[in-house]
This record gives C-alpha cells, structure tokens and sequence, in this order.
C-alpha cells in the first residue's frame, strides 16, 4: 500500500502549488474513518481509496480531486457526514464527496431503478463540477481491476453496468486508455468464454504473425526519415474487447478485420500530419473507405486525429493514426487534459464559453435532458443508447457540422439544431434530394429540415424513429404537453357544465381562489384533475363557492331531491332507459352530482360536450365505440384516455353499466377540417371469382378507404367477411353500404360496432 508521503510525492512532482497539508489530512482522516474495515480480498479498505487518488495522480489533477478520491467513500461506508467533511476540508470537496454518495439501496425498488437513480444523482452532480466524473471513472477502474475476487454473479453485474455505462462514458469523455482498460476488465467477467476464444485466436495469430509489428514500425520509420519527418512511430494489438465488439457488430471472423494492428504516428504540427498521409499513401494501397479526417472534423469529444488503413508489407491491413503530440494528450486522457475541468458546466440559457470542449456541450445536454423531468429509468436508457454508438457527421445547408450516433434519422438532426426545429419538422431534404424522415443518414450528408408551424406537437410515432436521447425525451415531453393542454380542455368543459347546472358562472378566476382548498398548484392542474376523474366537481365547486351545502344536505331536503331528479330525467335516465341498460343514480347533491358523468347530463339544455375528432381540442378516444359523425353518441371518461366515444346503440355499453363516468356528448365537425372516423361493415358474399375487387370498387367510387379486412368465416356458398374503413360520416357510410347490397354477389351487410 502506498505510504501518505509517496502520494504526497507524486503530486508535488507536477503540482509544485499543491495543499500539501490539505492531502496529508485527508490521507490521516480517510485511514482513520475506515479503520479496520477490509474489502473483499482481505486488504484493509483504506487501500481502495488511496489507489483511487494514484489513479488520478497519472493523471496530474488538483489536490482537491486528490483529496476527494481519499475520502469519496466516507459519507458512504463510515459514519462521517457531509457536515464534517465540509468543516475540515471545506464546502469545495464536502460537494464532491457528496456527490459520489450512492442514494442508499432503502430509498428503491429495483436495482434497476437504484442503478437510475444513482446515475441520475451522479449526472446532477457532474454538472456542478466535472471532478466529480474523474473520481467516479477511477474509482470503477480500481474496483474492476479487483473484481476476481467478487462472487461470480455480481461480478457479472458490475461488469455489464460497467460496459454499459461507465466504458462509454470514459469514451466520450476522451479518455481512451481508460475506456479501453474497463472494456476489457468487464469483458473477461461478463463474457468469459468470449474473452478466452478471442485471447486464444489472438495468441495464434501473434504466433503466426511473429516479427510483424516490428516490421512495418521499421518500414514507417524509414519511409519518414527519407522525407525528412520528425516522427515517433509506434505500434500495438487492438484490444480483446475492441475485436470481439467489432466482430459482433460486422458479423465477420477474426482474420477478416482490417485492423487488429494498430499503429500511431506522432508529429509536431499539424501539417505534417497531412505530410505523413502523403508519404503512406504513395508507399502502400489505401484500403477504400477506409480514410477519416477527425483534423478536420473534431469528434464531439475533441479527439483530433488521422485515421487510414492500408496494405502493409507482408500484405497486412493495417490502421494508422497521425496526430501530432497536444492532440494526443486530448486523445489518451480527454477531458482531464484540459484546464477547464474545474469549471462547472452551464445551465440551460446560459452562454457557453469560447471554444468549449465538446465534451461539456455533451455533458449540458444530458443535463438539460435530465431536468426535463424524463423519468430516471427512460433517462438512463437513452443515455445508454447514445454511449454505445458511433458517430456520424453532417452538414446544415449553411455548413454547421452536427455529430449524431450512427443510425440517426433527420428526426435526431432536427432535434440537434435546436428543439423548435424539431417540433415544426414536417419533412426534409438529404443533399438537396426529398427523402423520408425514417432515413439513415451518413457521414458527410448535407441535411436541409422543412418546417411548418402547424406541425406542433410531433406525431407520437417518433419517438421510436429518433435514436438520440434528447429528440425522444423532447418528443414525449411535447406529447405530454399536448395531452396535458387537451385533458385541461376536458376538464374545463365539465366544470363549465357543473357551474351551469348550479346556476353558478364558471371562470379560471373562480377556479384559481379555491386552489388553497383544493390542494393544486395550478387552475390548469385543477382542470387535468377534474379531466381524469382524480378531482370531483362538486368538491370544485365547494372550493369555489363555500356558501354552498354540502352533498348529504340535499339527501336530507326531499324538494331539493325531487329537482334534481326531474333534472336527471332529461339525460342521465332517458340515455341509460333509451340503450336498455338499468337506471341507476350515482349520489344526490343539491348543487351537483357525486360524479361528473351524471352530473352532465343535461346541463347546458342536452347540447353535451362538443366533440370533433382525433385532431380536435379534447382527449377523445375513438378506437372501441367505432363512432362516426351522424351518429348518437355517449361518452365514458377514463383517466388514462379522456373520453371514449361509443353510438348510443353500441352493446359494448353494457360493459359499463355500473360505471359513473358517464359523459353527455354531441358532434361538432368542423366543415372546413373534414376528418375521416373508422367502423366496421360485416359483408357476407356468394363464394364466386372477382367478388373482393367488386366489393373494393365499390367503396374507393364511393370516396371510402379500406383500412383492414378480415375473413370471419367460409362456408361451401357464402363468406363472411369484415372490412373496417374510414368514412366521412354516417351518410357516407349509408352510401357504401347501399352502393355494396346493390352487387347481385353480395347477400348481407352489417354495421359493425366497435373492435370485434
């Protein structure tokens, strides 16, 4: 174990400036916390952190990441608080421990959902201050380096999380050398049998392949003396991991990769990477499509460098990397290479600084993601998406470059240039050429996204288009938005129908002075409530109006049960009486129903609430009841759809005998917004050739559009068949039917209702 002035050592070698009295407390503090606490391999605990700190002392951060590494798991596994640690250390490094608490497992459900929420406290945390991140990576890495000696199930775990989570997140954070060590720590443990036949095949192909890295360095080297390029060449095996994932991914055997040898080519300017480029590429072939300038096109993580594969000697595909010795640094260690990561991250509306890494421009938007309210676990899920792929690059139309995870769609681009874009997005153009919103796009793809301000919300159905986190969580939230505003409406026709029937003007005035009462933040929280059946409209109405008597006094006075009754007559008994079910009154209320189903019939003089179609300004719910305009209709409220609209003759009503959420309703088309509604037509035809194709001509000369046919039954001379399509209204619909009985093939047409 390393003793506390050696650590010390190692940070006053590159930090001459360090607190060297702020490390020695922490080191005698963190040892004493944890006293004679072991790990799993019967070391004493204390080893664990101080490892941690030398991690991070190869990398040369601060005395307070140092500092913090040494006590990260003292809120957490000793009875230290963040109060102590913020009085001796101070409230800098208090923040950051803290933030590497886990939230304890008593706190959740799940393991997954504790993954989520530990993540999530985590994110929160980075986003204060990046240190928080370099501790968490380096802790995992000491902690797999000593996963062998964990019980082989949780061995598995902590190592898929780690290849789920953590190796990415290192990526993207630039720091190659440590994705690529966790990758192959959590592959050996994950997947042991993969990781042996890889490391078996690799051993045959060193042992094949003797003397070949030496080689091609040696014919590098010459090649670039003889130009007279300054150069350190250098060469090595791909990882175990980085073949097994790209054999995955290609479906292609171990000899077919192009680029199991690696090597890196390190110059003093950029120019003379392009130099580099030259003199390879006239010595050897270029594999095709294989070159990538990451010069030109910085990755989001500011990875700089030249990527070529070529035909070495012996015939050996191999990859090169030229980059010169500052781009390097960013590549091997990231974001911990550059002086802003003290720095916080900014918030939503703030101005990033001038020249920020991409790395925090990332970081803000799964911040700003987060904060959307997403749930943890959706959040988590989509962030996992986002790590695991690889990048493509394209154009805006005015030449802003936009990084994507392979697989993208314009969806994720639109999304990308910013959130109205994507919200208005109705169509696009893919190097100047229309093409599907469903396209994948690829490198180097100039994306021109046609918008129209009555594309608001985006359709649902995108959100399993997009592949980014951050276009999926904005979509939903703009469907949320939407749903929201539209159960918001619901509520505000039902209270508008209770005010009436209680001779009572209705006004979000009114609504908003009995918020105390009702416990709601918000009138439109109030309405959402009332929409959903969660809220009551006779307890609105007692918030509102306080003068008024309570439900049980109108039980008690018989003139006042006799009015509502007559009232009730007119709608809530002539509906139920007129579809045959049982007249059943759910609760007497001198100013108002118990429920708001029978508390609407009636009200407003049997008009109901106005209902238009899917696109209209409430939640309504065609899909069961098969209701088309012309029809009688009758609502159900349910909480999770709004209202269901069924034809008053519908025998699905029957299931909802017993239910309260009964809801008077009429038709409201709007002319200059024809919509289509859907219902189903039982045909039953003569078993003869051409019967179908007279049957479909019928309907498209008659304007109607087939959405589905079912075959119900075939007997020796008829068939029986259910065709569901879209009509105009009840008119249209009796014209298609008259225009079917017309055919001599034809026997029988029936109205269908609902879905069978």
């Amino acid at each position: 174990m390393m003793r506390q002035y050696e650590l010390v050592e190692r940070v006053l070698k590159y930090d001459p400036n360090a607190d060297e009295g702020l490390l020695n407390r922490a080191y005698v503090y963190a040892m004493r916390q944890h006293g004679t606490q072991k790990r799993a391999n019967g070391d004493p605990y204390f080893s664990h952190p101080l490892e941690v700190a030398a991690i991070l002392t190869d990398l040369k951060l601060d005395d307070a990441t140092i500092a913090t590494a040494l006590l990260h798991d003292t809120i957490e596994d000793t009875g230290t608080t963040r109060a102590e640690i913020d009085q001796m250390f101070g409230p800098e490094i208090g923040r950051l421990v803290e933030g590497l608490t886990k939230i304890k497992r008593l706190d959740l459900v799940t393991k997954q959902a504790e993954q989520a929420e530990n993540f999530r406290k985590l994110l929160i945390a980075i986003s204060t201050d990046i240190r928080v991140l370099l501790v968490k990576l380096a802790d995992r890495l000491h902690n797999m380096r000593t996963l062998e000696h964990m019980a082989p199930e949780k061995r598995k775990r902590i190592s898929e999380e780690t290849l789920e989570i953590y190796a990415p997140l290192a990526g993207r954070m630039g720091m190659q050398w440590l994705r690529d060590e966790l990758e192959d720590l959590s592959f050996r443990w994950y997947n042991p049998d993969a990781y042996k036949t890889v490391s078996d095949r690799l051993a045959q192909l060193r042992a094949r392949n003797s003397g070949l890295i030496e080689e091609i360095l040696a014919a590098l080297r010459a090649r670039l003396a003889e130009r007279s390029i300054p150069a350190q060449v250098t060469g090595r095996e791909k990882k175990t991991y980085a073949i097994w994932r790209k054999m995955e991914r290609k479906q292609i055997g171990l000899e077919q990769l192009s680029d199991i040898y690696a090597f890196r080519v390190l110059v003093d300017k950029a120019e003379d990477c392009y130099r580099v480029v030259g003199v390879v590429h006239t010595a050897w072939h270029i594999v095709p499509g294989r070159f990538k300038d990451y010069i030109s096109n910085p990755k989001p993580n500011d990875y700089r460098s030249i990527h070529s594969t070529i035909v070495g000697p012996r015939h050996q595909r191999v990859e090169l990397q030229i980059r010169t010795e500052a781009m390097h640094q960013i590549a091997e260690y990231g974001v911990a290479a550059h002086s802003l990561y003290k720095d916080k991250l900014f918030g939503a509306g703030e101005r990033p600084p001038e020249g920020e890494s991409g790395v925090y421009q990332w970081l803000r938007r799964l911040v700003d993601t987060l904060l959307a309210g997403d749930n943890s676990e959706e959040f988590l899920e989509h962030t996992k998406l986002e790590l695991f792929q690889d990048q493509v690059f394209c154009f805006t139309p005015k030449g802003r470059l936009i990084a994507m995870p392979r697989g993208a769609t314009p969806i994720d681009f639109a999304y990308a240039v910013h959130t109205d874009i994507g919200n208005h997005c109705v169509g696009c153009r893919i190097n100047g050429q229309h093409r599907p919103l469903t396209s994948e796009l690829k490198n180097g793809d100039e994306v021109q996204i046609l918008t129209s301000d009555a594309q608001t919300p985006p359709p649902a159905a995108w959100e399993q288009i997009a592949v980014t986190g951050k276009a999926r969580a904005t979509i939903r939230r703009a469907n949320k938005d939407a749903t929201r505003r539209k159960f918001g409406e619901l509520g505000r026709q039902i209270l508008r129908s209770a005010f009436s029937t209680s001779a009572k003007d209705y006004s979000d005035d009114a609504i908003a002075r009995g918020l105390t009462r009702l416990t709601h933040k918000t009138v439109e929280d109030v309405l959402v409530a009332v929409a959903r059946s969660e809220l009551k409209t006779d307890t609105v109405l007692r918030a509102v109006f306080p003068e008024l008597e309570p439900p049980e006094a109108g039980l008690r006075n018989r003139t006042q049960r006799n009015r509502y009754e007559s009232r009730a007559d007119e709608g809530w008994f002539n509906l139920r009486k007129a579809i045959g079910l049982k007249f059943r009154l759910p609760g007497w209320s001198a100013v108002a129903t118990e429920s708001d189903s029978a508390l609407n019939f009636g009200a407003g003089g049997g008009q109901g609430i106005p209902i238009r179609g899917l696109n209209g300004d409430l939640p309504v719910d065609f899909g069961e009841g098969g209701a088309i305009p012309g029809d009688k209709i009758v609502g159900i409220l349910t909480p999770e759809r709004g209202i269901e609209i069924f034809p008053i003759h519908s025998p699905k009503l029957k299931a909802y005998e017993k239910y309260d959420g009964w809801i008077d309703v009429s038709w409201d088309i709007d002319e200059r917004r024809p919509e289509r509604f859907t219902t189903t037509l039982q045909v039953t035809t003569l078993n003869q050739p051409g019967t179908l194709a007279q049957i479909a001509q019928v309907i498209g000369d008659a304007d109607g559009n087939i959405d589905n046919v079912r075959m119900v039954s075939r007997g020796v001379d008829f068939t029986k068949m259910e065709i569901r399509l879209e009509v105009w209204d009840l008119q249209h619909l009796n014209e298609i039917s008259a225009g079917l009985k017309s055919k001599p093939a034809v026997s029988e047409v029936v109205r269908m209702f609902g879905v069978q």
